[in-house]
């Protein structure tokens, strides 16, 4: 290559012409790009820690792109246009300035514009040399050599699934627009744990492979694995403790150490449930009715209806697998573990035999009936008051010998759920079963916000806590004698007193 071919050259040129430092990750930066356009592998994610320079890194080099090849079309992608448009203006700025690109700016004042500019090129193109778009604009139409995925995460677009959904949705436009051997570079920090920059596939979401699957990754976190600064003459150490302190950790680890956690801070941390693919075993043990769990012995259960009524499509466009009618069942072994067995987002069809109401009640008889649960607490406030008769009467059809217990609440749901679950997973005795994570339950765990801060679905959450919340404490094994003939009871055993009857 000749002299200034090297994008890490150009960079130097720049920071000397203004006077400016060139720290180590910023030729790292340069390097990796320039190594990424020449090698063929254009496919590219850069993730650096915030007030990084990479947005002006790549601001440079797409600059640099234009002095090597005129020709080129770069499309810019951000959260918004605004944001886009700060792109093309620095990129204008670097053309005008540059020792490098003198020549490269056009005479027509028409050429120069904030969002768009077309420099001095050979061929006559329909777009412009650079173009200035935010992530929900019509794309249609456009064609381009390079696309630069600017931020194109941020919390107002990423902040609930039906967010998250749509920017995946856009984002696959890209492949319309880019031209055969393309370049297409994401630069950004994760803002989500359901981030587009993921390394892993997020299962829950209904992820088999990451977003940016197969793309070329560097990342530069604020701290290197050996903790130290990856730029200490801005960020000594003690600027990096005052950053994490006014922060908080769950922003700090997000936007600084570029980890997939969110933003805001959670109370509810799905990371505790402790997962199990037992499979529940009904027997009978010298005439006694004994339920396991694997090597556990089951000894109560709670099984908890929130009922909704809606058109399942239109749960699904708010990113839920039912229409917010949510059934859970936890059980309970005598040393105190909690062992959430199923939960089930209830569906109905429109145009069904039945009405909607009966056909939600035929799937609670059946949920009931397989996983031998005595008794269904069903919470009757707003439309669930008038599903006990229904129910009942669906559990004599299916033949089901299980109790509908009618339930009320006036507690918040917001201290429902905290008491409910704080202490279960602060202690580590909550089980889950390997089904709950291809629900929406553990997604809404992970982005549940206390105290009126919460945006999402929490209907899974409020029929676990239901179950929990009316599971008795137990303290270990402590041999229970008792009376009732299913599982739940233990052989009969005789007290003895000194009471005379």
């Amino acid at each position: 290559m000749e002299r200034f071919e090297s994008f890490r050259d150009f960079l130097i040129v720049w920071n000397t012409f203004q006077d400016l430092p060139s720290p180590d990750h910023h030729m790292r930066i340069a390097e990796w790009l320039t190594t990424g356009w020449y090698g063929g592998d254009r496919r590219l994610l850069l993730m650096a820690f915030r007030n990084s320079g990479k947005s002006t890194v790549v601001g440079l080099f797409a600059a640099w792109l234009l002095k090597t090849d005129p020709s080129l079309r770069i499309m810019v992608l951000a959260a918004d246009l605004a944001l886009a448009k700060k792109m093309v203006r620095t990129v204008k700025r670097i053309v005008e300035r540059h020792p490098q690109t003198q020549g490269l700016k056009p005479d027509r004042a028409d050429q120069w514009a904030s969002d768009q500019f077309t420099v001095r090129r050979p061929m006559e193109l329909r777009d412009p040399s650079m173009l200035a778009r935010g992530i929900g604009a019509n794309l249609t139409g456009s064609r381009a050599d390079v696309v630069i995925c600017d931020d194109v995460e941020v919390p107002r677009t990423c902040d609930t699934a039906p967010k998250r959904e749509d920017l995946r949705e856009r984002l696959s436009e890209i492949d319309y627009i880019l031209v055969p051997g393309g370049m297409q570079l994401y630069v950004g920090t994760p803002h989500s744990y359901y981030t587009i920059y993921a390394d892993e596939p997020r299962a829950e979401i209904g992820e088999a492979v990451p977003f940016l699957d197969g793309f070329q990754r560097l990342l530069i976190p604020i701290r290197d694995a050996e903790g130290r600064s990856a730029w200490p003459t801005r960020f000594p150490d003690a600027a990096i403790e005052r950053i994490r302190r006014a922060t908080g950790p769950n922003k700090f680890e997000s936007q600084m150490m570029l980890k997939p956690v969110s933003i805001a801070d959670g109370r509810l941390d799905p990371d505790r449930l402790l997962p199990y693919e037992a499979e529940l075993d009904y027997r009978e043990a010298r005439g006694v009715p004994v339920l396991m769990l694997g090597d556990r012995r089951m000894v109560s259960a709670s099984c908890w209806w929130d009922p909704a009524y809606g058109a399942p499509e239109g749960a699904a466009r708010e990113g839920r697998a039912g229409d917010g009618s949510v059934l859970a069942a936890v059980f309970s072994d005598v040393d105190g573990g909690y062992w959430l067995h199923r939960i089930r987002y209830l569906t109905a069809v429109p145009d069904g035999d039945d009405h909607e109401a009966a056909q939600q009640c035929r799937q609670v008889a059946e949920f009931l009936r397989d996983l031998h649960l005595p008794s269904v607490m069903l919470e009757t406030n707003g439309v669930g008051k008038f599903l006990p008769g229904i129910l009942r009467r669906e559990l004599a059809r299916c033949g089901v010998g299980a109790s509908v217990v009618e339930k009320t609440s006036s507690v918040p749901k917001d201290r429902r759920i905290l008491e409910a679950f704080d202490a279960v997973l602060a202690a580590g005795a909550l089980h889950a079963h390997r089904s709950v994570w291809d629900t929406p339950f553990v997604r809404e765990m992970r982005e549940w916000r206390p105290g009126g801060r919460h945006k999402g679905h929490d209907d899974g959450l409020d029929a676990v806590a239901g179950c929990l919340s009316n599971e008795p404490v137990r303290f270990g094994s402590v041999g229970r004698p008792g009376r009732s003939a299913d599982w739940r009871g233990g052989p009969p055993g005789r007290a003895v007193t000194d009471f005379k009857v």
